[in-house]
């Protein structure tokens, strides 16, 4: 966590991410991801069945909308549409994918 928070406090885009199992030949897929405070990953589509897991920091999730705040310790399902993630303060999370094939 800490590697990847200080990856992302020193990158242009303001985030780093790691993955921690899977990859693209596999269904399901973990990764690591560290947002400093006022970075986001853009909206994108969900590939699949999804949840983040905020390790430290708070966050926003943004699907139309509809946005949903979690703080360390929380588990936030995502939405099966478009949707972003912000970070509110330097956040750490753990993203589960369990892609559609």
């Amino acid at each position: 966590m800490r590697q990847e928070m200080d990856i992302a406090l020193h990158a242009l885009s303001g985030r780093s991410a790691h993955t921690v199992y899977g990859g693209h030949e596999r269904t399901l897929q973990q990764t690591m991801i560290a947002l400093r405070a006022g970075s986001r990953l853009h909206e994108h589509d969900n590939p699949g069945e999804a949840t983040v897991y905020v390790l430290q920091g708070r966050v926003a999730l943004t699907a139309g909308d509809e946005t949903g705040h979690g703080l360390a310790g929380d588990l936030i399902v995502v939405p099966n549409a478009r949707h972003e993630l912000e970070a509110i303060e330097d956040s750490v999370v753990l993203l589960t994918i369990a892609k559609h094939r």
